[in-house]
């Protein structure tokens, strides 16, 4: 159900005091530094635990021994964690804003769905077997879903209640669709096993390469929408005399969410709460702007999505859980408390 942000929520963002911007600026940096330490224990940590020298001699002499082959593909997965990661905060903040819904998420306008449908389509009717082929029809899923979502949502008439609601119809759909196609191919249910739960271990050069593009348009446009973000999450009669474009806005917004979650996606297949938790909690503390939340949730996102994976490597060695799990593990009990402390807000 689309959740209203509170009134204070929707009054006009003024500039901040200094002070308050000065905790903000010190804020980011802090949160810089958590994503350094965090990106280094993800190289530094895993099945085989590596002392700082081999991740030294790893990242700038390679040799070719065991440990410098162990940091090489670490470091492919840590690279892709950054980016998905700062790709689903950035899709989830951009959604939270389009809908006026503070426990949206990517999965709410029915992206990856998409995704999934389209990979499994891919893998059962089509044949293919190769990462990089999931990450074309991943893609290409989440932005036909995206595009059906934004036209049965009433396309410049889109609202959020439309385009939620038209989100929520079509996941079910293809997440029936999915477990259907699943349970009647059992070489598609092996295959799609692993990249249906999320995770970061199938990383490689190539996987960054194909979907890095994808991730640097959509986060440079989300970044630019902040302001015009800021007016429609006033309400419409408000952005409008605001001087707002409404339809620009909407559409522009879930292009970005829509080329930022598809191609997370694709590279890793569908990662739950990232995009609800982070937005969702940075907000909490640098109030309603969009213009500090976004930056915020780029740096923020990959800190929770890296610390998910190295627990995940830690917690089972030497085998590993995978991330997506570890982040439905977190996200769960968190989106729990949540709702029933909005709930409590609201009485």
């Amino acid at each position: 159900m689309l959740v209203d942000s509170p009134p204070e929520q929707r009054a006009e963002t003024a500039p901040a005091p200094p002070n308050r911007r000065a905790i903000r600026v010190v804020g980011l940096l802090v949160s810089v530094m958590m994503l350094v330490l965090v990106a280094v224990a993800s190289i530094a940590i895993g099945a085989k635990a590596l002392s700082v020298g081999e991740v030294w001699h790893g990242l700038f002499e390679d040799s070719g021994t065991y440990a410098d082959v162990v940091v090489a593909d670490r470091l492919s997965r840590t690279v892709l964690g950054l980016l998905v990661g700062a790709a689903l905060g950035l899709s989830g903040a951009v959604l939270q804003a389009l809908t006026r819904n503070p426990l949206a998420d990517p999965g709410l306008l029915g992206i990856n769905a998409g995704a999934s449908a389209a990979v499994v389509t891919a893998i059962s009717f089509l044949g293919v077997t190769s990462l990089s082929g999931y990450v074309w029809f991943a893609f290409l899923g989440a932005a036909a879903v995206g595009a059906m979502v934004w036209f049965l949502g009433g396309s410049r008439g889109a609202t959020p209640v439309r385009l939620a609601l038209a989100g929520t119809a079509i996941s079910a759909a293809l997440y029936g669709y999915l477990q259907a196609v699943m349970i009647l191919d059992n070489a598609a249910l092996n295959r799609m096993r692993f990249w249906t739960v999320g995770s970061l271990s199938s990383a490689t050069d190539s996987t960054i390469v194909q979907v890095l593009p994808f991730l640097l348009v959509g986060s440079v446009l989300a970044l630019a929408l902040a302001r015009p973000l800021n007016a429609v999450a006033m309400g419409d009669d408000t952005a409008k005399a605001l001087g707002a474009n409404l339809n620009r806005t909407r559409a522009l917004s879930m292009l970005a969410a829509t080329v930022l979650s598809g191609a997370a996606t694709a590279a890793c297949g569908p990662i739950v709460f990232v995009g609800l938790m982070i937005p969702h909690v940075v907000r909490s503390f640098t109030g309603p702007d969009l213009r500090w939340i976004l930056p915020y949730a780029t740096i923020l996102s990959p800190v929770l999505l890296l610390g998910a994976d190295v627990l995940g490597r830690i917690v089972a060695r030497p085998a590993e859980v995978q991330v997506g799990i570890v982040t439905a593990l977190i996200g769960g009990p968190v989106f729990i408390f949540l709702v029933r402390r909005r709930r409590l807000a609201q009485l």
